[in-house]
């Protein structure tokens, strides 16, 4: 893997493209971000030795297979060592149907989301959880009522066209 690959104009171009259609060839790329295909293919592999292109997926409507339920989970630590954290973020990380998890600051310390099938799936699961003594003091849930839009790409060429 290459440590440090400095990124110009075209790689984050690179990277906005295959954000929003990831299954696009190269051919197609190179034309967008006005590269030749052998040189836009180069900086791709570049692009993903260097990590900073994980991995390609589907974006798949979950809802046309049938009902679900998400639910927001604001979740406070009894202790705040390293290994606490380490504990708690190992053992969401192997709940499924945790899609999220992220450290924050504020009045509690993580905010996960979940995508379950139903409330009952999503009750068992945090008791499991809680079962479990994996250091949770209190947790707060908030059941989505509807989601008016999720974005999935993030305006790389905004937040870094000053950087670049």
């Amino acid at each position: 893997m290459i440590s440090s690959l400095k990124l110009d104009r075209i790689d984050v171009r690179i990277l906005a493209e295959l954000q929003r259609n990831g299954r696009i060839t190269n051919v197609e790329l190179a034309e967008l971000v006005n590269l030749s295909p052998s040189p836009c293919l180069m900086r791709v592999k570049k692009l993903q030795q260097a990590g900073y292109i994980t991995g390609y997926t589907a974006q798949i409507d979950v809802a046309k297979l049938g009902e679900t339920l998400t639910v927001f989970t604001e979740f406070t630590l009894k202790n705040h060592r390293q290994i606490d954290f380490a504990r708690f973020q190992d053992a969401l990380k192997n709940v499924d149907s945790c899609v999220e998890c992220h450290l924050v600051s504020g009045g509690y310390d993580y905010l996960s989301k979940f995508v379950t099938s139903g409330i009952a799936d999503y009750q068992m699961i945090i008791e499991g959880l809680i079962d479990r003594d994996i250091g949770i003091d209190k947790y707060f849930s908030f059941v989505v009522m509807k989601t008016p839009f999720v974005k999935t790409q993030i305006p790389l060429t905004r937040l870094f066209a000053d950087r670049i």
